[in-house]
């Protein structure tokens, strides 16, 4: 415990090429955390640079994704499959109301928000997103502030929505929650989460049509970060970089596998408390010193 108690325990971001080991532990930590309502984006940055390795940075951090979506397509290729074969039937029909096409339209809409918001910070706004992606202060705020509101989904929710009531204007309202997680610290799956509960969705299909509204965006993040792979200046070595993608393919599969089945038999609390907890102790290291708004 001895990094907690020095005067300063987070640097800035690497400067060096990440090793190995770094990159699977990063990896690991990424994949637990991207499909639980917690986000990733947050613990990727903060656990590193706890271990005194620095913030590893946006784009090791969109490349790890990759790995989540080799997971989620592999645990969810049953349901994908369906989707597919449904539009290509609903088409072949002309039947628009089939659940299938409905679900698959939801998505292709919901991801909408988030590509044309992210494609404006990569290609307009970046150097100064990227400075305020990394602010510890906004994730210990926003991890506290989506507690709040995934609590009173919770609350409020009725539940009483299945896996097949789902349809498109679910994949409107969640894909607009979605585009939350641009804002560091909120967790793309705790706000599409948080937003099925509010629609009535129960915890279960909210955390199921969650995971796959993730595909597209998580997907295209990563994509969209892979050149930077082959940058001089990039710290991100092309073998730490596949490291880590196995390591969060691996590790996310356990954390879908484990969400779902949760979600089951219990309620979000946990998550929210451990969000408040989390936000918490951020802003308390930031009051007393002992970590730096970086």
């Amino acid at each position: 415990m001895d990094w907690f108690m020095s005067p300063l325990f987070l640097t800035v971001e690497a400067t060096q090429p990440l090793s190995l080991i770094q990159a699977i532990v990063i990896g690991i930590v990424q994949g637990l955390t991207e499909f639980l309502p917690i986000s990733s984006t947050a613990h990727v940055k903060i656990v590193p640079v706890i271990l005194n390795w620095g913030d590893p940075g946006v784009t090791f951090t969109a490349i790890v994704q990759l790995g989540s979506i080799v997971a989620i397509v592999g645990y969810f290729w049953a349901d994908i499959r369906q989707l597919l074969v449904g539009v290509g039937r609903a088409i072949a029909k002309k039947d628009y109301d089939d659940p299938d096409f409905r679900m698959a339209l939801g998505i292709v809409i919901g991801t909408i928000p988030i590509v044309v918001l992210g494609l404006i910070v990569k290609f307009g706004l970046r150097e100064g997103y990227e400075s305020f992606a990394r602010s510890s202060l906004v994730i210990g705020i926003t991890s506290i502030g989506l507690a709040i509101f995934l609590g009173i989904a919770e609350v409020t929710g009725t539940r009483k929505r299945g896996y097949n009531a789902v349809g498109q204007w679910d994949g409107i309202g969640m894909g607009l929650a979605q585009a939350l997680a641009l804002i560091p610290g909120v967790s793309r799956s705790g706000s599409t989460m948080t937003a099925g509960l509010f629609m009535g969705l129960n915890r279960e299909t909210a955390a199921r049509f969650s995971l796959l509204m993730g595909i597209p965006a998580i997907l295209i993040s990563g994509l969209a970060e892979l050149n930077e792979l082959f940058e001089p200046q990039s710290t991100v070595g092309f073998t730490a970089a596949i490291a880590g993608v196995i390591a969060s393919a691996i590790s996310s599969y356990i954390a879908i596998y484990w969400l779902i089945r949760f979600l089951k038999d219990h309620t979000t609390w946990v998550f929210v408390f451990y969000r408040i907890g989390f936000g918490l102790a951020i802003l308390w290291a930031i009051a007393s010193g002992r970590m730096l708004n970086v």
